[in-house]
């Protein structure tokens, strides 16, 4: 949920519309992610336009519907059987321009919406996990049979260029992008140190001093913050502006 969420900032970000399902969890985690960020997000519903599931997702669908718009394909009073989730997935596919499995089981519906990504001739890319997780089985079976792994933006970017890879100067209508409250010094100096442009991890270790490695696990931290973000080239930039 945490790499769904950052993911949906980052996205925002980039002005780019996050497409996912208001499903309890990772769908809900991105649609949130995406609001956080100022963005724009479009939920698919497995029910009719009328009807709210999961029941405790009233606040959010209409915080959706504020900043984006919420579809259904279903009569307006359908409810959430079963069968209607995977003939719902095919529409999420193809209103996207990619699709990233963040959490599957070997069994899971998003595996459904990756073969129809594929089947329609959409990028497909899935986050890695533990070969013992077996949340993470339906994702490593994807790597595993050749689509490509998601570890950073810049994944996404290289798989879909017309997407673009740049950072917004502001997002959500002009209101500029706050950083995250409550930092560690140590990533506070980091972002102190980043301008509005692209910078290399190698130039910011030389700035501070510090061996790469130490960078690449802060710069990691600030991405999972969403206060960062990785670009085509190996660079990284600050997914807000003003400090």
């Amino acid at each position: 949920m945490d790499i769904a969420r950052c993911l949906g900032r980052e996205l925002a970000a980039a002005r780019i519309q996050v497409v996912s399902g208001m499903a309890r969890g990772i769908d809900a985690a991105a649609h949130r992610g995406a609001l956080e960020g100022g963005g724009e997000t479009v939920a698919v519903l497995g029910c009719g336009i009328d009807v709210c599931y999961p029941r405790g997702h009233q606040e959010l669908r209409a915080r959706i519907a504020d900043c984006g718009c919420v579809i259904s394909e279903e009569e307006r009073d359908a409810e959430p059987i079963p069968w209607r989730f995977p003939k719902r997935n095919r529409l999420i596919a193809a209103l996207a321009v990619a699709v990233v499995v963040v959490e599957a089981t070997a069994r899971s519906g998003a595996l459904s919406t990756a073969r129809w990504a594929a089947d329609l001739g959409r990028e497909v890319l899935a986050v890695p996990g533990s070969i013992r997780a077996p949340q993470s089985q339906g994702t490593n079976l994807l790597i595993r049979d050749g689509v490509r792994p998601y570890l950073g933006l810049s994944d996404l970017f290289e798989a879909t260029p017309d997407l673009g890879g740049e950072v917004p100067p502001c997002t959500g209508g002009g209101s500029p992008a706050i950083a995250p409250a409550g930092l560690a010094p140590p990533l506070e100096e980091i972002l102190g140190r980043m301008g509005t442009a692209p910078v290399h991890p190698d130039d910011l270790g030389a700035a501070l001093g510090l061996p790469a490695a130490v960078i690449g696990a802060r710069l990691g931290a600030l991405e999972l913050a969403g206060a960062v973000m990785s670009l085509p080239g190996g660079e990284v930039a600050r997914t807000f502006h003003g400090r």
